[in-house]
């Protein structure tokens, strides 16, 4: 399976292809036409066999105005060498295929963004033989989704979006709303996207909430509550389960921050049924000095 941040960054859209195409709409702001089908392509570019050349993930796109490869490449830091290899790849796809092959760039790092997103010209000053516009997918355009309804509207993006912001400072913070709304999805997939996750989480402490949340969501799908909403469909179930959740992982986040967490705020927040009101704090304890904090704009 994926065992590096590298692998993780173009594996995600192999396991959700359309996610790159709703990224060209929300990210990136580039109209691409609506798919109707997708496979993904061998990645092997070599044609001499001394000379290996290989992109990270390749996609067939079908559309009612035609073909299109999507060309995926993760990228860690800045490497000259790929502003001669992309125009390689991009020359020979399009000869060995025949359709249009759009390059995507998905990184963690700001900088190595920016290096990828500057147009390569090949040719003469001014008249350019050749012009290759990388389409770039980082943290500095995709969305911090850090509520657990808008992580729940589209699971894949705020699986990307805790992916690509993984080594900032606010990972911690998209992760306990993805754990929630990966209770939305089947187990398989919500394994696949929590392994994901977790290569590309930088912080070591950021990596050991991703487990324990992880470890309730193992539990969740073999709990007698997650059988009630898998077969019953009943809302007050899932709730029951969430609740439960996330004041546990509210006290968890204060506890690995070493703020001791007196018997009266643990009761208060074990006892809480308000959904909302369990995400507000839950929030807080990332920035909490005080477990007391928690309830500061409440008065208590």
């Amino acid at each position: 399976m994926v065992g590096s941040s590298h692998e993780a960054l173009h594996w995600v859209f192999q396991k959700d292809p359309a996610l790159l195409t709703r990224a060209f709409q929300r990210v990136l702001h580039v109209s691409f036409p609506e798919p109707r089908d997708f496979a993904v392509l061998n990645a092997d570019l070599t044609e001499i066999e001394p000379v290996e050349r290989r992109v990270d993930t390749l996609m067939r796109v079908e559309t009612d105005e035609g073909p299109y490869l999507l060309v995926v490449e993760a990228q860690g830091k800045k490497d000259e060498k790929k502003r001669g290899s992309w125009p390689y790849y991009l020359s020979y796809l399009y000869e060995k295929y025949r359709c249009e092959p759009v390059l995507v760039v998905i990184t963690q790092n700001s900088a190595t963004a920016r290096w990828a997103a500057q147009p390569i010209r090949r040719g003469l000053p001014g008249w350019d033989s050749m012009t290759v516009r990388p389409l770039v997918i980082g943290p500095d355009n995709v969305p911090l989704i850090a509520g657990e309804r808008e992580a729940e509207r589209d699971v894949p993006l705020a699986v990307l979006s805790a992916m690509t912001h993984g080594r900032g400072a606010k990972a911690a913070a998209i992760l306990e709303p993805l754990a929630f709304a990966l209770r939305t999805v089947d187990g398989e997939s919500a394994a696949v996207f929590g392994q994901l996750v977790e290569s590309c989480l930088g912080d070591p402490g950021a990596k050991e909430i991703w487990r324990d949340l992880m470890s309730e969501i193992r539990y969740f799908f073999n709990s007698p509550v997650a059988e009630k909403v898998r077969e019953e469909g009943r809302v007050e179930g899932r709730e029951e389960g969430m609740v439960e959740d996330r004041a546990g992982m509210t006290l968890r986040i204060l506890e690995w921050r070493a703020i001791p967490v007196p018997d009266a705020v643990r009761e208060k927040v074990l006892a809480c049924s308000d959904l909302d009101q369990l995400e507000d704090w839950a929030q807080r304890a990332l920035t909490a000095e005080r477990a007391e904090d928690l309830f500061a704009v409440d008065g208590a």
